[in-house]
């Protein structure tokens, strides 16, 4: 059997930056041992796999190399970008996830991919695990938490570049990953994401958690649209649009392969 398969360097306009995802599209499920095999063939940070069904909407699932992931942005705009490329007359689709609910996808006039997600703002945390602190080369100035990671904050943007994580210290905070972030000059915020427990040791763009960093950025810099940059190598620039209990995020997407898979 012959599956095609899309990779796509979402959230930049620069091929070979950004953050890589596989797209697989496919009339029916795979079974899941199947969908989690070619991820981690793949070696992607995820594999987005979607099925349409009988109202127009895609179901989509997202697969690390590890695991089958609660949530995942990037992936999200990468198949985005392949179905806006399949359906040059579509500028809007409908996307929908255990997890997150249905999310409302759309073409701008900048020419970025808009996803509408849930305000997931991390709150502050009381008991902080020794494993965290242990796991960062700088100590954090604050530290929160929402259900996707725990958040170090940084006073400067120099300590969140320079900081470096011990993969297997945080891999202990499993299930929860870590994102490190501070506010910077050129950015409005820039943030750096860890998540040995569920996928690689640092990630090199991460939609997901910015719905939490953009609520907590609107928060303290008193303002509702930002721009955003996560400090990996391969680097990537996220719009984000903070609306009550929804964050709007949006980026670039580049085409970088297109091919088939035989199982």
């Amino acid at each position: 059997m012959k599956i095609r398969v899309d990779i796509v360097d979402a959230f930049t306009k620069q091929r070979f930056k950004g953050n890589s995802a596989a797209v697989v599209i496919t009339e029916a499920w795979l079974a899941d041992d199947l969908m989690q095999a070619i991820a981690a063939e793949n070696n992607l940070s995820e594999t987005a796999f979607l099925v349409q069904s009988a109202d127009g909407s895609y179901h989509i699932r997202w697969f690390s190399p590890l695991a089958e992931i609660d949530f995942c942005g990037h992936a999200t705009l990468a198949s985005a970008s392949v179905l806006f490329k399949q359906l040059p007359q579509c500028d809007e689709l409908t996307m929908v996830a255990k997890a997150v609910g249905r999310m409302t996808i759309s073409q701008t006039a900048e020419g970025f991919i808009e996803m509408d997600f849930p305000n997931r703002k991390p709150t502050a945390v009381a008991d902080i695990p020794q494993a965290l602190f242990d796991g960062l080369s700088i100590q954090p100035a604050q530290v929160l938490l929402n259900n996707q990671a725990y958040f170090a904050v940084y006073d400067s943007e120099a300590d969140v570049r320079a900081v470096v994580a011990d993969s297997e210290q945080l891999k202990k905070l499993a299930p929860y990953d870590v994102v490190v972030t501070a506010a910077s000059e050129q950015y409005d915020f820039v943030s750096r994401y860890f998540w040995p427990a569920n996928g690689g040791d640092e990630d090199p763009v991460t939609g997901s958690i910015h719905t939490g960093l953009a609520p907590y950025w609107a928060e303290r810099l008193s303002k509702q649209q930002l721009h955003a940059y996560q400090a990996s190598q391969r680097g990537g620039e996220l719009y984000c649009r903070v609306d009550n209990d929804r964050v709007f995020i949006s980026g670039g997407a580049v085409h970088y392969l297109q091919g088939y898979i035989e199982v």
